[in-house]
């Protein structure tokens, strides 16, 4: 038996690995010139970004070796850091209200006290939810705006089995201890998160990769499942066994023809984010204060804001530093181009004073065009159909938008592995 694998991403590259430790031949396809998929990354003058911004906080142990075996980890507490109109609160802001005006804290506080008790079988949106969590003011003052930006979307559009940890739901006493001074205890769903100490993020998979068949810049444009052939845009068809993908499920979907009706109305439903990374080098050690920070503020474009050179100093050259800030886009909405993402990213953050123009070295904007799942109501009744379709057709579909799923990296890891 044999098995193909459709893209070089973290899934693909674990189930590549823990088919060969089982002893099965298997051959991987990436349409791109290197791999690593979004955990792959890019060097410019001595500048490593990553495509899209990762750390991990695996928490199976034998995971965390396997990730660090082969650089090592840099190990970080996440403290992150939230703009809002002119002002710096520490993550989350929801209970680090110290910096902001007496009347706003008021009614941030107010409505807390006074929000609506509900049970979450009773919460029929995510905007209900935040309502529901940390009251009418600061929903929509803070987690609506940011959900306009990151998901490209407004709150009530999304469901909340996604939500899960990852946004914290103080107490009253937090909410009052954090309104008077500044929390110095880390919030954050992750007490520690971990980074490569060289290579960028996907050295966490060097070791799986050594020893995988992956064949460079193979973009397939066509699935037989009846032949159980694969056509490449290079015109060259190769035959598969068993045939495994990572693709986003859209644009499998495209490869295959006569694909029922109800199919392709279901993959027309699904949501998700496309977008901007803008990447900064600095000729100055300094630039970058926070590991990372998110920006409420909707007249700026970027949503976070992450340090590569904090992440790991060997991600700058000595006496440098780098930022890189996240745009996002819903699928269906209208994308800016570039040159305007670029000039509006540089010139908010230099109005935010985190640097200066002359302190520029390298600058440089990419688009990726898919970037997170949107969880809209539909989303658990639609990807079920096309899953369902595939496993129809024998074809496996694993990873974050194989499955259509929120995963971390970790998870990602662990669905080629399970595979």
């Amino acid at each position: 038996m044999s098995a193909t694998i459709l893209g070089s991403g973290i899934a693909g590259i674990s189930a590549g690995y823990h088919l060969n430790k089982k002893g099965v031949r298997n051959i991987i396809y990436e349409k791109d010139a290197d791999w690593g998929g979004l955990c792959g990354h890019f060097v410019i003058d001595g500048f490593l970004f990553d495509r899209f911004v990762h750390l991990s906080f695996a928490t199976d142990e034998n995971d965390q070796k396997l990730f660090s075996s082969s650089v090592g980890m840099q190990e970080h507490i996440p403290f992150p850091s939230n703009y809002y109109q002119g002002i710096w609160l520490r993550h989350p802001a929801q209970n680090n209200l110290a910096p902001l005006k007496t009347e706003e804290k008021v009614n941030i506080i107010t409505d807390f006290i006074n929000r609506s008790q509900k049970e979450v079988s009773e919460i029929s949106d995510y905007s209900e939810w935040l309502k529901v969590q940390y009251g009418n003011y600061f929903a929509e003052h803070f987690p609506f705006a940011y959900t306009r930006k990151y998901w490209g979307v407004e709150a009530k559009e999304l469901e909340t089995k996604w939500v899960g940890v990852r946004m914290y739901t103080p107490d009253l006493k937090q909410v009052l201890e954090g309104s008077y001074e500044t929390q110095d205890e880390c919030f954050y769903f992750a007490k520690k998160m971990y980074y490569p100490k060289q290579g960028g993020f996907r050295s966490i998979m060097a070791l799986c990769r050594d020893g995988l068949d992956i064949r460079f810049n193979k973009k397939v444009v066509k699935i037989d499942p009846l032949q159980k052939t694969l056509l490449f845009s290079d015109g060259k068809i190769e035959f598969y066994e068993q045939l495994i993908s990572t693709l986003p499920l859209p644009e499998i979907i495209k490869m295959l023809s006569t694909v029922p009706k109800e199919v392709l109305e279901a993959t027309k439903r699904l949501r998700h984010t496309c977008g901007y990374q803008v990447s900064l080098g600095f000729n100055r050690p300094d630039v970058a204060k926070h590991l990372w920070f998110y920006i409420y503020d909707e007249d700026i474009l970027s949503a976070r804001v992450y340090s590569p050179s904090l992440k790991s100093p060997n991600n700058a050259p000595a006496g440098c530093s780098s930022l890189q800030a996240e745009i996002f886009f819903d699928n269906k909405s209208e994308i800016l181009p570039p040159e305007i993402v670029l000039k509006n990213t540089i010139d908010n953050l230099i109005k935010l004073e985190i640097f200066k123009e002359e302190d520029i070295v390298v600058k440089d904007i990419r688009f990726e065009p898919y970037a997170n799942v949107t969880f809209v109501h539909t989303i658990y009744e639609d990807r079920e159909i096309i899953l369902d379709y595939l496993r129809a057709l024998d074809i496996s579909s694993i990873g974050r938008f194989g499955k259509w799923e929120y995963q971390w990296s970790h998870q990602a890891f662990n669905d080629g592995k399970q595979l």
